[in-house]
Order: structure tokens, then sequence, then C-alpha cells
């Protein structure tokens, strides 16, 4: 399921999730029809498998080996979201991407906001900020979408953000 969920993502990422055929889907994730459709019996489950991939390897590239010390794991932090959107999201985040193409897919809406409370509250807990989810969940998201127009300048703003919500809280 593993290498099935690694190509679905790589295709959707890639494409979109309205351009791939279901061809075009098995051939991503190098498997016959039949093997895909037992793993993924839908194309809503070919999505849903691909999210939890991106899940998994965004909250790993993000919180693996961060720095102890909560004002450096801060800056390390959204340095890592400056990283991933250099070369993981050239289409733009991918759960986002995912909702927009089925705004009324609540199993969607629930995937994505599960990511997001999950990735706020690693990222509270991570740099010191407990309390403050919605705040940091902002200024990644914020980041994300921004880094598109600005880049470097970008993460910076992103860090000068976070500073200022520890200084809040001194």
């Amino acid at each position: 399921m593993h290498k099935i969920a690694a190509g679905l993502e790589r295709a959707f990422a890639t494409h979109g999730f309205a351009e791939p055929s279901v061809e075009d889907l098995r051939d991503a994730a190098g498997v016959s029809l039949r093997t895909l459709y037992k793993y993924a019996p839908s194309r809503a489950d070919m999505v849903l498998a691909a999210l939890e991939h991106r899940h998994g390897r965004y909250l790993s590239h993000l919180f693996d080996e961060l720095p102890d010390a909560p004002e450096a794991a801060l800056d390390a932090l959204l340095d890592r979201v400056g990283t991933w959107m250099a070369t993981e999201t050239s289409h733009g985040c991918l759960f986002h991407g995912a909702v927009a193409a089925e705004p009324g897919n609540e199993r969607l809406r629930g995937v994505l906001s599960r990511h997001n409370a999950e990735v706020a509250r690693r990222a509270a807990d991570a740099t010191g900020l407990a309390g403050r989810e919605t705040e940091l969940l902002v200024i990644m998201e914020g980041l994300t979408q921004a880094w598109a127009l600005h880049r470097d300048a970008a993460v910076e703003c992103a860090k000068r953000l976070g500073m200022s919500l520890r200084k809040q809280d001194a």
C-alpha cells in the first residue's frame, strides 16, 4: 500500500486531481488495475491514500530531529516549510487542492482539518507555544500561500511573526 500511495501522491501532486485518468494513476502506482482497486476501491479512496501518505511525509519533514531549544525549533520549522514549498509543492498545497477540487466532500475536509490540527499541535509543542496553535497554523499556512510569490522573504516574515508570538507570551 505504501508504494501505491506514494505513486498516487506523485500523480496528484504533478497533475492535480481532475487530469489523471485511472490508467494514469495505475501507472503512477506501478501496479495492475486489479491491485490498485483492491487497495483503493474508488477514486476518492485513491485521493485519500495519497493525502495520508503526504501527511506522513510532511510531518516527518517538519518535525524529525528539530532542535530542542524552542526558539531554534521555531526557526527550523519555518525554514522546513520553505524547503517543502521549494521541493514538493509546485502546484500548491495538495490538501487544499483536493478540497478545492471537491469542496462538498466531507471526508476530504476532515482529512484537511485533521492534518492542520496535528501540524499545529506538534508545532506548538516543539516551539514551546502551547495554546497558540491557531496562530502558528495561520503563520504556517500563510507561509505556504505567500511562498510562491515571495519565497525566502516569506520565510523571514513568518519567522518574525513567530517571534512576535514568543514575545507576547514572555
